[in-house]
């Protein structure tokens, strides 16, 4: 047996591989050298060299990270600010208010402790749309977890960058920035079709196609949005970008709930890939997503928890959860999104749909090393018959104890070691403090 080499080789656990041929490997192992999987196998046949690290899973789950499509990380500060309102109401009266009060730290605090949240729940890759993104991007880089990231783009001006021209110019700012990071990707991001004109959606198209990186936009999120498409433009959202030609394989179509016969058609004919976003969409009272149509179209379909502020967390673990429970009951059908199709939604098919398959989403020697143990030594997960169910309906993100991104143990028996986690969360109580105050003073002095 020829010795592998490796820097850290987790043991003596169930191995969840999630690639083509759905391998498990009950006393399995996995050896990472440098940023890379060395070897995936039993225990017993991979000769590890003598590792730096040997991390003992002492029985548990060791599978591929899990990859949440659709964030918007810093909008922890604002997490139960508005509850219990429609998306409309709820943006346009609370949230696009306060974040017209947001500045670059404040964003980094709430996204750095929406990476802890992210982290201890066993989340590796997170896609972001949001304001000062440089600052999202580098919390994540001081996290240590993996991220793709992109500035939202609108019609009118932001609190970041001003005018939707200098939005493309801090775009490309940051493409150029991140260009070769081990972490972070730049991807193009329009915010929807109903808040950003054809113009723009075409440059933006244009930009992401220019440097080979995906196009993110909310789209049919809900029956208000498909009437105001119409209404411009005689077409659906889906069939507005078909006319523009802004449908392809690199752009992520996050919610996708109203959606006809004809959208699902061309969605599959383009490419495009999906997030779905079950318990936001439920919480905003956006509707059901036609997840069961479009899986049995062929188009790839990822896992998105939204933002703090309408989900109100951002565990993937609850989200794979409800999406299964959810359709089921929709459908009337209990065999609909079983357990396997929801848990490949979190890993491989989430990286297919940031396009980034080739490089996490599976543990397979080559890949880029996102591993996470789960302890299941938990009365909850007593006894474990099928683990791949146990995963879905029973596992909590608190029964993550070890996270390994890009081949660097970022967390350790629950504990984050990059950062000081109760250092963030202190941030945010002092940042949340002093947003209430603002926005108190803005509602008894209206402009």
């Amino acid at each position: 047996m020829t010795a592998t080499p490796a820097d850290i080789l987790i043991t003596n656990g169930l191995v969840l591989t999630m690639d083509d041929r759905q391998q498990t490997f009950p006393a399995g192992a996995v050896a990472i050298c440098a940023d890379r999987i060395a070897a995936v196998g039993k225990a017993d046949e991979i000769a590890a060299g003598k590792p730096g690290r040997v991390i003992d899973a002492r029985g548990g789950i060791i599978m591929p990270g899990l990859v949440n499509t659709h964030t918007h990380a810093a909008m922890t500060l604002f997490r139960g600010l508005a509850d219990d309102l429609p998306l409309m109401t709820w943006l346009n009266d609370h949230i696009f208010p306060a974040e017209a009060a947001l500045d670059p730290h404040q964003v980094y605090g709430g996204a750095l402790l929406a990476c802890a949240e992210m982290i201890m729940s066993g989340t590796t890759t997170f896609c972001d749309m949001y304001l000062f993104e440089d600052a999202v991007a580098r919390a994540a880089q001081k996290a240590g977890i993996r991220a793709v990231v992109g500035e939202v783009l609108f019609d009118f001006a932001s609190p970041n960058y001003g005018s939707p021209a200098q939005g493309f110019a801090y775009t490309e700012t940051l493409i150029k920035a991140y260009r070769g990071d081990p972490l972070i990707t730049i991807a193009v991001e329009p915010h929807s079709p109903y808040l950003c004109a054809p113009a723009v959606l075409n440059q933006a198209f244009a930009l992401a196609g220019q440097h080979g990186i995906p196009m993110v936009i909310h789209l049919a999120e809900t029956a208000g949005e498909v009437a105001t498409l119409r209404e411009r433009y005689g077409r659906t959202p889906v069939e507005h970008l078909e006319a523009l030609g802004v449908l392809a394989p690199n752009v992520l179509a996050c919610h996708c709930v109203m959606l006809t016969e004809h959208d699902i058609e061309l969605l599959k004919r383009r490419d495009v890939k999906v997030s779905h976003n079950p318990e936001s969409n439920m919480k905003l009272a956006s509707g059901v997503a036609p997840v069961p149509q479009l899986l049995d179209a062929g188009i790839c379909v990822g896992l998105g928890t939204d933002g703090a502020a309408s989900n109100n967390n951002l565990d993937l673990f609850l989200e794979m959860d409800t999406a299964a429970k959810l359709h089921k009951v929709h459908c009337l059908d209990p065999t609909v999104l079983d357990a396997g199709t929801v848990l490949r939604m979190t890993t491989i098919d989430g990286a297919r749909a940031l396009g980034l398959s080739e490089r996490i989403g599976s543990l397979e020697p080559g890949k880029q090393a996102d591993v996470i143990i789960l302890d299941t030594r938990r009365p909850h997960l007593v006894p474990m018959y099928h683990p791949v169910s146990h995963l879905v309906y029973a596992a909590r993100g608190s029964d993550v104890e070890t996270a390994v991104i890009n081949g660097r143990i970022v967390m350790e028996h629950g504990r984050i070691l990059t950062f000081d986690v109760e250092q963030a969360m202190d941030e945010v109580n002092r940042i949340a403090i002093e947003m209430r105050s603002k926005l108190k003073a803005r509602s008894s002095n209206p402009a």
